[in-house]
């Protein structure tokens, strides 16, 4: 028999687990529905819809954690599930810190359901992807060919249930574009891309992202190294986004008990430039990792990580919290049904200033614009250290000038922070990251 509602399934689990000696207990379900459309020289090349559904089931008891999951919601399914959760439970070792969150009262109301996404036909969907190859092609003859122009979409409902009180529900979606391209002259190519995720359909600028595809990849050709030199460096929001991705794992709480981040023992120190304020916030308008809740129930908003350069926390869920002594800051992420809660990072960037991008670059003399790293999943997260090749377009006299490839920068991401002298206004966000341009004011940069 299947069970009606999420919290009818939620429900029955709940008391299947405290009648079999389980102390708390959290029923988690959610489903997901994805769409993912690849379209090739006007012809759809691939079409995916995937579907997930499902419940994960956590239960304490003395201290002990259990945890299992199950895509059958039928009654006999899960009270399966619960006597796997309790044996499982039985084998751990008791951890006090392990508890779960009480009721919070009323979850802030999100704007992060579109039903234009759904119910918007596949044809116009596909024909979004068909307008960005055509906006590319058209900005340059010189873009030979579109690597992969997609449209994607995916949709959410997610129902929580504790023993202690806890009962709550949301459905979220969003949608976004994503183009890879070459454009070519002579012997010589380079690539280029765009992507933009939103929260509404009708906020999706497929003609614009074509063109700023075309526009990356056009404007480097004829790239070519340029000397050893030490010079000021902007890196363009992609960018710095990608080193902001290195700090993230290490301002969790979890990555300081386990002594694995740069950050331990530097709270209320500088570790940056007065300039630099990075955010996490689980409520911001129009993230699209926005939600009312946590994967634990917890309520989801705003931690400043770094106030003008100084560290001041780090991010929590229920359980990292219970061992310092302070509340969850509502980042228990999960994945889907089938995990625990992990602390992780939300909508996660760093603050926009007040400089327009063509301002920093007219401010600086002599530099480097980056535009693209290579390698920087090699970057050493824990330490900070990284050494990463480079492309991008030399500054010359408060002017970009050429484009540069075959060039490398290495250096300590905290060292990077602590040097940047400009912040742009451009905040652009990549999936769940974000940032605008920003300047440092000195780095090596080695050529030939």
């Amino acid at each position: 028999m299947i069970v009606d509602t999420a919290f009818d399934i939620a429900q029955f689990a709940l008391e299947q687990a405290l009648g079999a000696g389980a102390g708390m207990a959290e029923a988690y379900l959610n489903a997901d529905r994805e769409l993912s459309v690849e379209v090739r020289d006007g012809r759809v090349e691939t079409m995916k819809v995937a579907r997930d559904r499902g419940l994960g089931l956590r239960v304490i008891v003395d201290g002990k954690v259990g945890f299992a999951f199950t895509t059958d919601l039928s009654r006999e399914a899960v009270a399966s599930i619960v006597r796997q959760a309790m044996a499982n439970a039985a084998r751990t070792a008791a951890d006090p810190c392990r508890i779960l969150p009480k009721p919070y009262g009323e979850y802030t109301r999100l704007d992060i359901y579109d039903p234009a996404i759904r119910s918007t036909g596949e044809e116009e969907k596909i024909e979004l992807a068909r307008q960005m190859e055509r906006a590319a092609r058209e900005l340059d003859p010189r873009v030979r060919i579109i690597e992969s122009s997609v449209y994607q979409d995916a949709e959410s409902e997610v129902t929580l249930v504790n023993s202690l009180g806890i009962a709550a529900s949301y459905r979220s979606a969003y949608c976004g574009l994503y183009i890879a391209l070459v454009a070519g002259e002579g012997e010589d190519s380079q690539t280029g891309f765009a992507l933009d995720y939103r929260l509404h359909f009708n906020e999706l600028d497929a003609a614009a992202l074509g063109r700023r595809a075309a526009e990356r990849a056009v404007r480097m050709l004829g790239a070519r190294p340029v000397s050893t030199r030490r010079a000021a460096v902007l890196f363009d929001p992609y960018v710095a986004t990608g080193f902001l991705g290195l700090l993230g794992p290490g301002l969790t709480a979890e990555a300081v008990q386990k002594g694995r981040s740069l950050f331990i023992n530097r709270v209320g120190q500088p570790v940056a430039s007065h300039l630099v304020t990075v955010v996490d916030d689980g409520a911001m308008k129009g993230g699209i990792v926005s939600a009312p809740f946590d994967g634990e129930g917890v309520p989801t908003g705003r931690t400043e990580l770094i106030s003008r350069g100084v560290l001041r926390g780090f991010l929590h869920n229920t359980y990292t919290a219970a061992r310092d002594g302070v509340q969850s800051t509502g980042n228990g992420v999960r994945g889907s049904f089938k995990g625990t809660p992990e602390v992780a990072t939300t909508n996660f960037f760093i603050e926009p200033g007040d400089k327009t991008p063509e301002d920093l670059i007219k401010d600086t003399a002599g530099g480097f614009y980056v535009t693209e790293v290579m390698g920087m999943h090699t970057a050493n997260p824990i330490s900070g250290d990284f050494s990463v090749g480079a492309s991008g377009i030399l500054i010359e006299n408060g002017e970009l000038t050429r484009p540069v490839r075959g060039v490398a920068i290495a250096g300590n991401v905290l060292d990077l922070l602590k040097q940047v002298d400009g912040v742009g206004n451009d905040l652009t966000f990549f999936g769940g990251k974000g940032s605008p341009t920003i300047r440092v004011s000195g780095m090596s940069i080695s050529g030939h």
